[in-house]
């Protein structure tokens, strides 16, 4: 049979339902939104003469929970307008009308007795072949499919997303017995392709994969904490981005998640196990009193931390008062430093003869032979298992990555001096003669099956450059990029300066890239992306500044120029370039996509022109690119109002907006109606790729040069008005309205007639004399200091 998924409905509206229909509305779905039908009239209703047969009160928590969905932060909606995709109802009014919707999500309270209750009723009016899943964290799926109908069991299954559902990567797809292997296999692809998910198969155990090792580790790490007399602070010093986690570490990430919640969680392990592991689950005494006390976390206000005016404190768990955080200062800390990658940071780490050693190795050890011992029992692999912690929890490295980096050999060793014993699946390892879980077949990444290595599987469109260069190489490279032959006709250049910033070293290697793709037949067109933390950051702040304040203009000149000149080949190149943007995308990397043949961008794509905020203009022909995109997305056959078009790009670029979303930056016109947005970001370089080749294969010609109509002195004199406004009201401030008004001179286009048609090169010269001008007066270099110490803007 073949599934389509063209239409969804999720039953409970709760923080997770009304987020997971939040998802399907921004990948397009339109999706049905139920809860129950409230038991009374609140005040407000009743105010309003509603009573319990109104819609508006019938339909309460599903309509409120929409409202929310446009406050909540981070956003779960990647722009507003997807709101109209989800349609509210409740479980009385509305349950037949899931008889015409693809895929029903369950996600209520965590009550097994219910949810078998809610999937009779489904059972009773969903048309055959309707795939239904549970939401659920850790109940059984097989329990919820006991007693349904044949069709129903088939097309039952876990689909586990993880809070929030638009932000975490991971999904843990979870079959009963009864699930058909076909619909698991599109709720795979489905998943991957569609959601924009990381999927990982999970056996239908107790919290399934990366909630039961998690939670696991949380325990462990809350064990260590009360029996060797670390602070709350302490811990987190060191469980964060140190060895490869989130910022949140240990603590903090219990404070997001709910105390209450993760004691939920962890009681659900309890009741399903026995022996030593059950015992590790147990109550914990602390926990239990600071759930009876209302400390919560985030969501009650305090914690482990709370936060007092601007100081935040943290919890002494010995004295319940609350006190200055505290951090652990030790030798291996400052070592693991000066190490090269993470995996020697954590090995300096774990076996650090000191209290971070201590700590870790302690936490570490038991959460690795945890892993080992269940693989089999939660997962078929240790790939799901090391891929639902990075997905799940935000762990730099698996558990079983995270043991090849600190040796299997020495490690094994000392936990067997340790008196720890050893699973079979590790023990059979090492009796091998084998001491990693990963290794190498043909290039290609291997994992350890249990008896000998094998490939590990990969869908074509994930493309991981720092493998794909180590098989093929690279055609050139210098300190800020490289060339790549993605095959099939495409080139990838792809930025590794430091946070990607743009200096000259990546302009000649743009001039390179275009050099070979308009002069080598073999090749059809150029993506230009990469997989670092962001897109790029920019131009190389520090470089402009130390150029600045050495009264080197020349120099700086000569970078602008080159700058300007390498977006224009990008712009008229003979073959069509293609941008990859992902992450931030700000000032420099906004302005190498706009003047692409075809910008593919992620859905997590935060673009803008922010310059203004280190006290300059765009200075890439920014100014001009955002300009030509704002008239390409006006109507054909309309006149176009420029005075509205460049009021728009003026406040875009001087208010430095930055869009939340890829579908945003649409809206905001980094993007137009022909780009493309890439739901998962693993296969964004496939999809450029893909756009680089259809492009080619439909003829592409590159835009032809011509004048661009400007508003003058008059529109000129209009955004100085708007600008003067905001600096009489207080919004911007006097230096503000100074960077304002050399952004509005460029343009308007200068003092010409409004309508006046000039070349580019006339409005990348002003752009490039406004640029120069700014950066070297002292309150721009002051912003521009602030912005690389502070790393966030100075309003000077």
């Amino acid at each position: 049979m073949t599934y389509k998924i063209q239409k969804a409905a999720v039953l409970g509206s709760g923080v997770m339902g009304s987020g997971i229909a939040a998802h399907l509305a921004n990948i397009g779905i339109p999706t049905l939104l139920l809860d129950i039908v409230p038991k009374e009239v609140n005040a407000e209703e009743q105010a309003k003469g509603y009573t319990l047969e109104s819609p508006q009160v019938r339909n309460r928590f599903a309509a409120g929970a929409l409202q929310k969905l446009l406050k909540q932060k981070p956003a779960p909606l990647a722009a507003k307008k997807n709101l109209a995709l989800i349609t509210a109802g409740n479980f009385e009014d509305d349950f037949d009308k899931l008889k015409d919707v693809d895929w029903i999500i369950e996600v209520i309270v965590e009550n097994l007795d219910i949810k078998k209750g809610l999937m009779e009723k489904i059972d009773a009016v969903r048309k055959p072949g309707t795939i239904v899943s549970s939401n659920t964290s850790g109940v059984s799926i097989n329990a919820m499919a006991e007693g349904r109908s044949e069709d129903f069991q088939k097309h039952f299954l876990g689909t586990h997303f993880f809070n929030p559902p638009r932000y975490l990567k991971l999904l843990e797809v979870i079959p009963s017995h009864t699930t058909a292997p076909e619909v698991v296999s599109f709720m795979q692809t489905f998943g991957e392709d569609v959601l924009g998910k990381g999927v990982v198969v999970a056996k239908d155990t107790p919290n399934f994969i990366a909630n039961r090792i998690g939670t696991y580790g949380l325990i462990i790490t809350m064990k260590e904490m009360q029996e060797r007399g670390y602070s709350v602070g302490e811990v987190d010093s060191v469980t964060g981005p140190l060895i490869g986690r989130p910022k949140s570490a240990t603590f903090r990430t219990l404070d997001v998640v709910g105390l209450d919640t993760f004691a939920h969680v962890a009681k659900n392990v309890y009741d399903n196990t026995t022996g030593e592991e059950q015992a590790v689950f147990a109550e914990n005494p602390i926990l239990k009193k600071m759930i009876e006390n209302g400390w919560l976390g985030a969501k009650s206000g305090q914690g482990f931390f709370v936060k007092k005016g601007k100081e935040i404190l943290e919890l002494n768990i010995d004295t319940f008062e609350y006190e200055p955080v505290k951090k652990l200062k030790t030798p291996s800390m400052e070592m693991a430093k000066q190490a090269r990658g993470l995996g020697n940071k954590v090995k300096t780490l774990v076996y650090a003869q000191d209290r971070t050693g201590e700590l870790l190795w302690n936490i570490f050890a038991p959460t690795l032979l945890y892993s080992a011992q269940l693989t089999g029992e939660i997962a078929d692999d240790i790939i799901a298992i090391d891929n639902a912690m990075k997905w799940g929890f935000g762990w730099a490295q698996g558990p079983f990555e995270m043991w090849d980096a600190i040796g299997v050999k020495q490690s094994v060793e000392k936990m067997k001096e340790e008196g720890h014993e050893i699973p079979s699946f590790v023990q059979g390892l090492l009796d091998k003669g084998l001491e990693s879980f990963y290794s190498e077949i043909d290039g290609e990444l291997a994992y350890y099956n249990g008896s000998e290595y094998v490939k590990v599987p990969v869908n074509e469109k994930a493309i991981d450059l720092k493998r794909y260069k180590k098989k093929h190489g690279v055609i050139k490279s210098n300190a800020g990029a490289s060339l790549i032959d993605l095959q099939d006709g495409v080139l990838l250049l792809e930025f590794h300066s430091q946070s990607n910033a743009i200096g000259l070293d990546i302009i000649q290697m743009l001039n390179a890239a275009i050099d070979e793709l308009e002069n080598n037949s073999a090749y059809k067109g150029l993506v230009i992306g990469n997989q670092g933390k962001n897109f790029c950051v920019g131009a190389n702040l520090g470089m402009i500044l130390m150029e600045a304040q050495d009264d080197n203009i020349f120099e700086l000149d000569y970078v602008i120029s080159a700058f300007q000149k390498a977006m224009r080949r990008i712009k008229y190149a003979a073959k069509p370039v293609v941008a990859a943007p992902f992450q931030m995308t700000l000032g420099g990397g906004a302005e190498v996509c706009l003047p692409a043949a075809h910008i593919q961008a992620s859905a997590e794509t935060y673009i803008g022109l922010v310059e203004v905020g280190v006290g300059v203009i765009p200075g890439g022909a920014g100014n001009l690119g955002l300009y030509e995109k704002f008239l390409k997305g006006m109507p054909n056959g309309v006149d176009v109002d420029l005075q509205a078009v460049v009021n728009k790009v003026f406040e875009t670029i001087a208010m430095a907006k930055v869009s939340t979303s890829g579908e945003e930056a649409r809206e905001n016109n980094f993007l137009d109606f022909a780009d493309g947005v890439s739901v998962n970001p693993d296969h964004l370089i496939y999809d450029a790729k893909q756009a680089a080749i259809a492009l080619y294969d439909a003829g592409y010609k590159p835009p032809v040069k011509k004048k661009i109509k400007v508003v003058g002195a008059p529109g000129y004199g209009t955004l100085l008005l708007g600008a003067q406004g905001m600096f009489d009201s207080g919004y911007i401030s006097e230096y503000d309205l100074s960077i304002a008004k050399k952004l509005a001179f460029v343009l308007a286009g200068g003092l010409v007639p409004y309508g006046t048609e000039v070349d580019e090169e006339y409005i990348l010269g002003l752009e490039k004399k406004a640029f120069l001008e700014l950066v070297q007066h002292p309150k721009t270099q002051q912003r521009m200091q602030h912005m690389l110490v502070k790393g966030k803007p100075l309003r000077n």
